[in-house]
């Protein structure tokens, strides 16, 4: 049996999706490719049971959608799995029509939907759509698997199928014109069974240079735990994959095999860790320990994602000995309210303290903000706005990401706006982070201005100038230039003439 991983291209002016394993989704004008690290562990765990894996990312190869879909069919895969997320949920079900449109000479593919958005709302697509089946959780790896053997066993891609008994729970199909599912969905497979990523078959290369996070290229993402050890923000659609209490952790030797693995085989220069958060504590320390003591920290660089005051500055210190560089935090917003209405368990005056600690300690501090709450006043987003700026001015911050706060369904803060009455709409293709979708007391166009004037900030002459002055080798100069563009693409990616789009 045949399976295809598939991210079809979708063309819209509004630039490129940023759509694999991504926790907020963006159309950027200069884009950015993330590697999906779950779909390739998807991959590698199917082609390991003897299924023949077809990895067929129509986004990051910039093929255009009638190559795709044309190649597709001369592929003639058994079942195709598309990661899906909120903006592009309803385009997804209009492929998929197409698919099944493209149903000849016997070919009849299974499609199943994975992702954030319909594990929240699974029977949206069932019913909306036709799509054979969707699997929910954040564990979708392994319940492919568990979903393929069911098939392969069946003999077929049954439209119909019996013994259903025998999937794990959180998968949704059709049986005998009714929509049914085997259960809710449990993360407690042990993911420090995984087998090391097959990156040839899952064309890691694709993903390997045009990615902002990257300095150093070819760069490579790695997950060291599923998902969030806080787990709790209101806002993160990754919240609907994995509740809190279901952080799991790889062992650390076997996290840094797979590293040595990425340097010796495959010749990575960087390495990013795209868990929700890096672990923290014993496990970072041991971590840290390991690269020195192997000798990693001499031949790759590393960058993660952590939160405010997860680390100690001696264990700042401990990850630039071991030569993490990029450490992307989440901030949101420097309004206290919206950071205990988010549920974010920090403190305004502990974000500029942990980011002086980290740079100190000589790393490169990345934040990440949104404006646009619907609570929120223009006050307190000029304050958020500010604070970025002289964060950038300071030298305190390297890099930072600006979108406007969207309220994914499934997550804490949709429920909040829908019994709140602050939606605008529900049309999920406007759910793509261009322009807010519920009522705020700022007007849309200052939404984006403040989203426009957090890029800015990078602007400034002072940063510019201590940014012109640590260059020392082909490298700097080359990642200060498309940093440079990326700024360039993310302020028209929020300009006045996407303001103008209407809702239906």
């Amino acid at each position: 049996m045949k399976i295809s991983i598939s991210y079809p291209p979708l063309t819209s002016e509004k630039g490129v999706p940023l759509l694999s394993q991504n926790r907020q989704f963006q159309w950027f004008k200069s884009p950015t490719y993330v590697y999906p690290v779950v779909p390739a562990y998807m991959a590698t765990l199917l082609k390991n049971e003897g299924f023949e894996v077809f990895w067929d990312d129509g986004i990051a190869e910039g093929i255009s959608y009638s190559e795709w879909l044309a190649r597709l069919k001369r592929e003639r895969p058994d079942v195709i799995v598309l990661e899906s997320k909120t903006p592009v949920i309803q385009r997804h079900w209009r492929i998929i029509e197409d698919i099944k449109q493209s149903e000849t000479g016997g070919w009849q593919p299974a499609t199943v939907l994975v992702g954030d958005h319909v594990t929240a709302l699974p029977e949206e697509s069932m019913n909306g759509s036709e799509v054979d089946y969707v699997v929910t959780g954040g564990d979708y790896d392994f319940s492919m698997v568990s979903l393929c053997r069911f098939l392969a066993k069946a003999g077929d891609t049954g439209r119909s199928p019996q013994g259903m008994s025998e999937l794990e729970g959180g998968i949704w199909y059709r049986h005998y014109g009714k929509v049914r599912n085997s259960g809710a969905f449990a993360l407690t497979h042990d993911v420090s069974q995984l087998p090391p990523i097959d990156r040839n078959l899952t064309r890691w290369k694709l993903y390997a240079y045009k990615n902002g996070n990257f300095k150093y290229t070819p760069g490579a993402y790695v997950m060291a735990a599923r998902d969030c050890w806080w787990g709790k923000c209101t806002f993160c659609s990754w919240t609907t994959l994995y509740p809190p209490g279901s952080y799991r952790v790889t062992g650390i030797e076997q996290h840094l095999n797979e590293i040595g693995s990425l340097i010796d085989d495959l010749n990575v220069r960087e390495i990013f860790d795209d868990s929700g958060c890096f672990p923290k504590g014993r496990w970072l320390e041991e971590f840290c320990n390991g690269m020195i003591e192997r000798g990693y920290h001499r031949r790759v660089t590393l960058g993660c994602n952590t939160r405010v005051n997860a680390q100690t500055p001696e264990q700042f210190r401990l990850m630039k000995r071991a030569n993490f560089r990029f450490i992307l935090i989440g901030l949101e917003s420097v309004c206290q309210n919206t950071l205990n209405r988010l549920r974010k368990g920090i403190r305004v005056k502990d974000i500029e303290a942990t980011c002086r600690s980290a740079k100190r300690a000589g790393l490169e501090p990345h934040l990440t903000i949104m404006v646009g709450y619907p609570w929120e006043s223009k006050t307190d987003a000029e304050a958020t706005v500010a604070f970025a700026k002289k964060m950038f001015r300071q030298g305190i911050i390297d890099s930072l990401q600006a979108t406007i706060i969207t309220p994914y369904p499934g997550t804490p803060v949709f429920e909040e706006a829908k019994d709140k009455g602050w939606l605008i709409t529900e049309d999920w293709d406007a759910y793509d982070m261009k322009r807010p979708v519920w009522n705020s007391a700022v007007a849309d166009k200052d939404v984006l201005r403040f989203t426009q004037g957090l890029y800015r900030g990078a602007m400034h002459p002072r940063f510019i100038l201590r940014k012109i002055s640590s260059v020392r080798n082909i490298d700097d100069i080359a990642f200060l230039f498309r940093a440079g563009v990326k700024v360039l693409g993310h302020l028209t990616d929020f300009s006045a003439r996407d303001s103008s789009l209407t809702y239906k």
